[in-house]
């Protein structure tokens, strides 16, 4: 076994499937599948039927009608909710699988039009649809060209492709993303806003630029935000003094006790809106390596305080790619 000869034969085989495909044909197949009144149906036995119902389920995610109807049971009633409205679409490398072509005729007597995704010219399925694009693969990565290998990659490559170029002509958004997907990290990243966890009121670290430092350390110490806002009398943000600063002050050996908040502090804070993305407060973070908090503004006054060791703990990991 070699590894390395595995993966340069797989980028071999993948880049055939590149350089052969019919692009005028699979923008004819967008078209139609864009254009399609009802659902679009998947189908496929065995690892197609697999791809298929992933490429179903992903475009269902991303604002296209899709559902997977394993072949079995749509020979076994299932078939009912197959309507004239909708594209059948099936799967399969050889275009001669038993199950596929036993569906063909139920499929025509309820009036769907048929789309099959194949990777063997001339097949039967081929000639009994009523459009096929046919998948180049050059040769399975298995030994003995038997193991769906590369034709699964290329299936499902295919209709990823297929999948974000609806996306994308249907104008579906992030916010559109987020209803779709409410619940756990995907949904926390793209809906959690700033404010739901921001800290405030009582709980904020607000100080004012004429303080002498030795005076509001307690606060640093007793509030536990990692900084002191710094505010004059209006609630305006002034600066803002971190952990960070306390500790280069003590290794600059500096009579730094005496000094006023506004003789120290950093007076160009980077801040954000309470309505922004909880992530993208992290990406802004992240961006200016040593920030790890951000003060909240509306209407140029302090009401609140985002830290990055929040944003973990609500479950959203690190942007940086």
């Amino acid at each position: 076994m070699n590894l390395k000869n595995l993966f340069n034969n797989q980028k071999k085989f993948i880049d055939y499937f590149f350089e052969n495909i019919d692009q005028n044909k699979t923008k004819k197949i967008l078209d139609t599948l864009f254009k399609c009144k009802n659902n679009l149906i998947f189908t496929g036995i065995g690892k197609s039927g697999i791809i298929a119902n992933k490429i179903a389920m992903t475009m269902l995610s991303t604002g296209t009608k899709a559902l997977f109807l394993p072949a079995l049971d749509a020979l076994h009633g299932d078939i009912g909710i197959v309507s004239k409205d909708d594209i059948f679409i099936m799967i399969s490398k050889s275009g001669e699988t038993n199950e596929l072509l036993d569906m063909v005729p139920y499929i025509k007597k309820r009036e769907a039009f048929l789309i099959s995704f194949i990777s063997n010219k001339n097949s039967t399925l081929e000639k009994v649809s009523d459009e096929f694009i046919y998948l180049p693969v050059l040769k399975e990565l298995c030994p003995y060209n038997l193991a769906p290998t590369t034709s699964t990659t290329v299936q499902l490559m295919f209709g990823d492709v297929l999948t974000v170029a609806l996306m994308e002509m249907k104008n579906f958004s992030l916010n559109d993303y987020a209803v779709n997907h409410p619940k756990g990290a995907i949904g926390k990243q793209i809906t959690l806003k700033v404010e739901d966890l921001m800290i405030k009121n009582e709980f904020l670290p607000i100080c004012f630029e004429n303080q002498l430092l030795k005076n509001v350390l307690h606060i640093l110490s007793e509030k536990k935000c990692g900084c002191l806002l710094v505010s004059n009398e209006k609630k305006e943000l002034q600066g803002i003094f971190t952990d960070g600063d306390l500790r280069r002050l003590i290794q600059s050996n500096t009579n730094f006790l005496e000094k006023k908040l506004f003789e120290v502090m950093e007076k160009k804070p980077f801040f954000i809106d309470k309505n922004s993305l909880a992530m993208d407060a992290m990406k802004k973070m992240e961006t200016f390596k040593q920030v790890t908090v951000l003060p909240v503004i509306e209407n140029n006054l302090i009401i609140g305080l985002i830290r990055m060791h929040d944003i973990i703990k609500a479950g959203l990991t690190s942007l940086t790619l």
